[in-house]
């Protein structure tokens, strides 16, 4: 797997990678939609966010979006093709990550985690730290964790 920039005439594939990765999960077909708006990479996204993308024969396997903050960045967006669930990429595109943010200076990286992804973050040596109220499921909470580096 090569790991490159993401590219603009590419944002609709990844975004819909992002829904099918989410989709591993046992969502129902409601919860997918509702997810739409915020697992859809936009052309400003592009522009303002590190969005690499995990590819493997010219394909794209996972796509991450990091976002600066004060101290270091936001991993707002991880996802790997169902496909290739457990086969390493995730961890090679958090690892990519990881790298990237210490090379910028930064101390940490926080992330707001789908439950089912609470795990893999701990393996990753991200703490649970709180929780916060999804934007797109009312009355749902998501757990918040971060990774000092």
């Amino acid at each position: 797997m090569i790991i490159r920039p993401a590219h603009r005439e590419e944002l609709e594939e990844l975004s819909a990678l992002c829904l099918r990765a989410k989709a591993y999960w046992p969502y129902d077909a409601a919860f997918i939609e509702a997810c739409r708006e915020e697992l859809t990479i936009t052309p400003e996204d592009l522009e303002q966010h590190t969005i690499m993308v995990g590819e493997q024969n010219n394909k794209p396997i996972g796509v991450i979006r990091l976002d600066r903050i004060e101290d270091g960045y936001d991993l707002d967006l991880l996802f790997v093709e169902p496909d290739y669930i457990g086969m390493g990429v995730g961890r090679q595109l958090l690892e990519w990550g990881i790298d990237h943010a210490i090379a910028q200076g930064c101390h940490l990286i926080t992330t707001v985690a789908d439950p089912n992804a609470e795990a893999f973050y701990a393996h990753m040596g991200f703490k649970r730290v709180g929780e916060y109220a999804s934007s797109s499921i009312p009355g749902r909470t998501l757990p918040a964790m971060e990774r000092a580096l």
